[in-house]
């Protein structure tokens, strides 16, 4: 895409101070509503923010109209996470996003398989930029249950500040098209014994 589109447009209304529930609306298909229907409080899980203090573990590679992003690590839960960092990391600059202890959040995704499991996984996320203005630093799968095709998982991250937050390009959804999911046992670098790739809209 030789000229990206800035998602400034949906975004220059917005300041420091609080805004009122019609200047959040992003995109036109998603609703401030929560995706889960209620459920007993369950026993809050202790989770450590990870810190990716790390040489990035994704990249962006060229793709006609959109752009596809590779992403890797040691295990499948590693490469799912670093496809919300890499996805998010079109978005703004990852540096310049702090943690607000208030944006700490918690989301489940589920799919029938590893390809439909990691498009629910990113799109949980995207949601929570698109609907709340939270922009994601760190995350961390806390269940990934295969069997079940469930994961659980903790996000870190704060609202979208003009003047703060470079502007990327906009991200409007997860793609399936030419997906790939591997796990390379025989791998000999041990940080590519999985391997993501995904193709995001934008």
């Amino acid at each position: 895409n030789d000229s990206p589109r800035i998602f400034c447009r949906d975004l220059l209304a917005m300041s420091d101070q609080e805004q009122s529930p019609e200047a959040h609306k992003v995109l036109p298909k998603r609703t401030r509503q929560s995706r889960h229907p209620p459920k007993e409080e369950e026993p809050a899980v202790e989770v450590s923010v990870p810190h990716h203090e790390k040489e990035k573990n994704y990249e962006y590679l060229d793709h006609t109209a959109d752009v596809q992003i590779h992403c890797w690590g040691q295990t499948l839960e590693a490469a799912f996470e670093e496809s919300v960092i890499a996805m998010c990391g079109y978005m703004t600059d990852l540096n310049t996003i702090e943690i607000d202890p208030e944006c700490t959040f918690d989301v489940e995704a589920e799919g029938h398989d590893l390809q439909a499991l990691l498009f629910k996984f990113m799109d949980e996320f995207l949601f929570k930029f698109s609907a709340e203005y939270v922009i994601t630093r760190e995350v961390k799968i806390t269940s990934f249950d295969r069997e079940k095709g469930k994961i659980t998982a903790r996000g870190w991250g704060e609202k979208w500040q003009m003047g703060k937050h470079p502007q990327g390009t906009e991200v409007k959804a997860i793609t399936f098209s030419a997906m790939q999911i591997w796990e390379k046992e025989e791998e000999e670098d041990p940080n590519k014994k999985a391997e993501i790739y995904v193709i995001i809209d934008i």
